[in-house]
């Protein structure tokens, strides 16, 4: 589990019961070492006051003595269900969310949207003298290679992250797992460095909980390329290569 620590917290478990037993045996001992110190006063010694009463105190303190032991037991058996109960509850609310952030991931647009969304944005920049910038977003892992779930759920809350900050003429799309781009329609060099500044600053949250980093690098038409070309170039450049080998010739670049 990401959330938890199960191997800390099957340790304090181990702990808690052995505390648990020792305290149990340290009534008993203590129970059995007061018993045989009275039961020569309330068996044997029996000439002087009410014998019955010295007995039934005796008995007494030998029956609260078994029940305190096992109030002891039961509430470790109870303290232990509780937290199979809630480690059970918090295993199926990481499941949950690792579910939302598949669903997050299979409901953004791809790379096909995104070549043509790519196009139809430069011509349009092209045509009316507008600026358009381009964010590539690359995550990268700083402890460890991660299982797919791990992937996918800093995938999705990343992008869950990056949406809450982008206008709604902005978009943005998963290219990998490791990649987004985010496309922004009529913005300068400036503007998109600080769309980059609040995306990294959402992604705090994303980078302390899965353990992975953001680079963003920022690319503008017509400050740093000249044409669609470079920045489709720019963005096959990133790609894995077994996904470069599928891409399709965007319709219309120019």
């Amino acid at each position: 589990m990401s959330i938890l620590n199960r191997k800390d917290l099957e340790h304090l478990e181990r702990r808690e019961l052995q505390l648990t037993l020792l305290s149990a045996v340290f009534v008993l001992v203590q129970a059995a070492g007061l018993a045989v110190l009275m039961y020569p006063l309330v068996f044997v010694r029996v000439d002087y006051g009410n014998k019955w009463t010295l007995r039934v105190a005796y008995f007494g303190f030998c029956v609260l003595t078994l029940l305190f032991v096992g109030y002891l037991l039961d509430r470790q058996r109870l303290v232990r269900k509780l937290k199979q109960d809630l480690l059970e509850q918090l295993e199926r609310n990481v499941q949950l969310r690792q579910q939302a952030s598949v669903d997050i991931l299979q409901s953004m647009p791809g790379q096909d949207h995104f070549w043509d969304r790519l196009a139809m944005e430069h011509r349009r920049a092209m045509t009316m003298h507008k600026t358009l910038s381009l964010l590539l977003v690359q995550s990268k892992r700083t402890s460890g290679a991660g299982t797919a779930e791990q992937k996918t759920a800093a995938a999705g809350d990343a992008a869950k992250a990056m949406s809450r900050k982008l206008r709604p003429t902005d978009s943005i799309y998963n290219l990998s797992p490791d990649i987004f781009a985010v496309v922004l329609p009529e913005s300068d060099t400036l503007n998109a460095k600080q769309v980059a500044a609040r995306l990294q600053e959402e992604l705090r949250a994303v980078r302390a909980t899965h353990g992975i980093t953001f680079e963003i690098s920022v690319h503008n038409y017509p400050e740093h390329v000249r044409s669609s070309h470079e920045l489709e170039d720019i963005v096959k450049s990133l790609l894995p290569d077994a996904q470069k080998s599928e891409l399709r010739v965007p319709v219309g670049s120019v």
